[in-house]
């Protein structure tokens, strides 16, 4: 299956130069797919709708200023790199060549839809981010803004302190709107302010509730379904619909990756911000990887996913990069993550810790081994 139906010409383009107040005028007329920024004619970027709703950069500001890098995709490209390419570039949204010829864009959202009846095929369990980052409620704003950049994840599911319990949910959209939004405006316990005095609110006062959740064992299809209905980008993964108990996440660009999964018997490793490789390239990560893995012959990786994130802070001119690493495979998801400056200083950091959580699997499988041998033996006496 291609995109050529997929892709739609349904988009404006704009200058570089063009003003954030004039291009915020036109997505409220208008209503596009995406906006595709170019330089005297040439493919510059492209600008969301989420980028464009969350700014809060002025008016005057340019669109070079907010626009990101996104992929060019072929009209004609197969539907499952175009999800790559999507998840690779970190973007909702890619501009779609015809030729040489700027034809329309792409959009994350339409990929899904048209391939939402063959969803059902996969369990949310298949696909779903185990390793939880979560929020307590009388954490402050600020607290959650950092674990946000730190882990570079776009929701938090809100806990209870003392149970432990799932309460609600607070997402960056969340999180910016309360910070940018007017005075006049209301959060939840009746409080406003300046933004120093914001980010000391708890989280409890902007969170959702009552969460959006889904079941590990409930069809991607289902899952996905959900969030159309619902207008959101990810669901809590619960025991049980109505437990409180938080099992993972799954989002969007979860079931996207999932769309780049192979049967073949190499590796699929999948990049995020394959922009921030300089000095490596994705051959010795993939090589790196392997090397890894192939230490414990019994584990069938089946897909990994690399993901870089820059932070501000430099060092000499280089960013301080954090990496993750994480691996789909037959023994279940593995993980390991770290931070460099650069991002070949990172990916090794990461790959150290997640070749450290791959010798412990194969330590614990093989004390359950020889535990299963003592036990034969001591019934054969």
């Amino acid at each position: 299956m291609d995109i050529t139906d997929i892709a739609t010409p349904d988009f404006v383009e704009v200058d570089v130069d063009k003003r954030l107040g004039k291009i915020r005028a036109i997505f409220e007329r208008e209503n596009p797919r995406g906006i595709v920024v170019t330089d005297d004619g040439e493919y510059a970027g492209v600008i969301g709708e989420k980028q464009l709703v969350r700014s809060r950069m002025e008016d005057d500001t340019k669109a070079s200023v907010v626009m990101k890098s996104a992929p060019r995709v072929d009209r004609h490209e197969d539907v499952r790199e175009t999800a790559r390419m999507l998840v690779e570039g970190d973007v909702k949204v890619a501009p779609v060549f015809e030729g040489e010829k700027l034809y329309g864009v792409i959009a994350s959202d339409a990929i899904l839809e048209a391939v939402l009846d063959s969803l059902d095929a996969i369990s949310v369990e298949d696909i779903q981010t185990e390793d939880i980052v979560s929020v307590g409620e009388k954490s402050h704003v600020g607290q959650a803004i950092n674990k946000l950049r730190e882990h570079g994840i776009s929701r938090l599911p809100v806990v209870d302190e003392d149970s432990g319990k799932l309460t609600g949910i607070v997402t960056t959209h969340d999180l910016v709107e309360f910070v940018v939004r007017d005075d006049s405006r209301q959060g939840r316990g009746d409080r406003r302010g300046d933004l120093d005095r914001m980010l000391d609110l708890p989280v409890y006062d902007l969170m959702s509730s009552p969460v959006v959740t889904a079941t590990p064992s409930e069809t991607v299809e289902e899952a996905v379904e959900r969030m159309f209905e619902n207008d959101i980008s990810g669901l809590v993964v619960t025991p049980t619909e109505s437990d409180a108990e938080v099992q993972g996440i799954v989002t969007k660009t979860d079931v996207l990756r999932a769309l780049t999964f192979t049967e073949e018997s190499s590796m699929d490793v999948q990049i995020t911000n394959v922009s921030l490789l300089e000095t490596l390239s994705r051959a010795e990560v993939v090589e790196s990887i392997t090397s890894v893995v192939d230490k414990y012959q019994q584990m069938q990786v089946l897909h990994a996913h690399v993901r870089f994130h820059q932070h501000k802070e430099k060092l000499r001119g280089t960013p301080l990069i954090q990496c993750q690493i994480r691996l789909r495979t037959s023994h279940g998801q593995i993980a390991g993550s770290g931070e460099g400056y650069g991002a070949e200083h990172a990916f090794h950091v990461a790959l150290d810790k997640l070749e450290r959580n791959v010798l412990e699997l194969k330590g614990l499988n093989a004390d359950e081994k020889y535990r299963g041998q003592l036990i034969r033996k001591l019934g054969e006496l």
